[in-house]
């Protein structure tokens, strides 16, 4: 994928990735993909484990994957490992952030789930779900913030933020399918226009 950092881990290091990811759990209102800004500070920013191309390169790869959303916890997992490793150490990368990211919040979410069936009827329980929706609009931006400037992109890359706010508003305003926007936007950078 990338140029590798040799990492060296104790067993201390996968305790504190395993923890690290068991706290973001319950934090990841709307899916594991709004907790990525503070899944870049830990593992780039904090402990370098791994570099930025790594990090955007595993949401990227697992976002374009058939599958569900969490598969680049599980890529950032392996990244974590081969880095400091190896293919075992990289399955134990995966098997760690994948544990910790799932455990809680599958946990809780059957508990809620079952609880907020039993009393939909309820004001709190209705105003609980829709008080939700702008704190998932929230942190998907500041996904999408942490993933573009990542990447070095300023303002003189206005074309860029363009084709990303009309992409935005085309999606929520219209039916048309997320692939022809993908690949519109493919065409575009193809062509060398963005």
């Amino acid at each position: 994928m990338t140029e590798a950092i040799h990492l060296v881990f104790r067993a201390q290091d996968w305790l504190n990735l395993f923890l690290h990811y068991l706290s973001l759990s319950l934090l990841s209102i709307g899916g594991a993909i709004t907790t990525a800004p503070d899944m870049h500070r830990f593992l780039v920013s904090q402990q370098h484990w791994l570099t930025d191309a790594q990090f955007n390169a595993s949401i990227a790869i697992a976002q374009a994957a058939p599958g569900p959303n969490v598969l680049f916890v599980a890529l950032l997992g392996w990244n974590v490992g081969l880095n400091a490793g190896g293919i075992v150490t990289g399955l134990l990368g995966v098997f760690v952030t994948m544990l910790g990211i799932m455990i809680p919040s599958t946990t809780l979410a059957y508990s809620a789930a079952q609880w907020s069936h039993r009393n939909r009827e309820l004001r709190a329980v209705r105003a609980f779900k829709q008080g939700m929706a702008p704190i998932v609009v929230a942190l998907l931006i500041a996904t999408s913030w942490i993933l573009a400037s990542a990447n070095g992109s300023s303002l003189k890359d206005w074309p860029v933020w363009l084709v990303t706010a009309a992409t935005a508003v085309i999606v929520w305003r219209s039916k048309i399918h997320l692939l022809w926007l993908l690949g519109a936007g493919a065409l575009l950078g193809w062509f060398g226009l963005i």
